[in-house]
């Protein structure tokens, strides 16, 4: 099995289709998703800028990847992606922004990623697909699984800023998020 932390060379480059065209400008839903840190997140009540990173799955270690999952465009991705944020979260933060996660795995799932990759800031579960409805979200489906188009929000008291998407490659998605804010603070 190949190592989750790298990109393979020959991954299929996804398309902008437009399906989060319509992101900037809306307000985020009044939803508490579970957070691996054991609480609930009102995304939409926190004040200044929130980075949300919406990714489909994270992989496990000897756990194959789902059948033809390199050959979906941008769904390969998400553990060197969510590595990128960890690894620029102390200059995010004093960016002032607060750094978020989000899948539709359980929070379970997602706190064996966040506990195997350190880290610093939660991961989402959207599991029941209420956030991702209520933003009528870029979604596709692979094994009867709904998952998450790769797309990044910036917001800034609740109502979205920025829209990344499609997000490629993933590994550099953090280092755009900051040349953004850079230029917006």
């Amino acid at each position: 099995m190949e190592r989750l932390t790298e990109l393979p060379q020959d991954l299929p480059i996804p398309i902008d289709d437009g399906a989060c065209d319509r992101l900037l400008g809306e307000l985020l839903p009044p939803i508490a998703l579970a957070s691996t840190q054991g609480d609930r997140i009102n995304l939409s009540i926190i004040p200044g800028y929130v980075v949300l990173y919406c990714y489909p799955m994270t992989g496990q270690p000897g756990v194959p990847l789902p059948t033809g999952w390199d050959e979906i465009p941008g769904a390969r991705g998400c553990t060197p992606q969510s590595c990128a944020f960890r690894d620029l979260h102390q200059e995010l933060n004093e960016l002032g922004a607060q750094v978020f996660g989000l899948s539709t795995q359980s929070t379970a799932y997602q706190t064996e990623a966040v506990d195997r990759l350190h880290l610093p800031f939660p991961l989402l579960s959207d599991a029941d697909l209420r956030f991702a409805t209520a933003l009528n979200l870029a979604m596709f489906e692979i094994d009867s699984q709904p998952l998450i188009k790769r797309v990044t929000l910036i917001m800034d008291a609740g109502k979205i800023v920025k829209v990344f998407y499609p997000v490629f490659p993933p590994d550099r998605n953090a280092d755009e998020v900051i040349s953004w804010l850079e230029t917006a603070g």
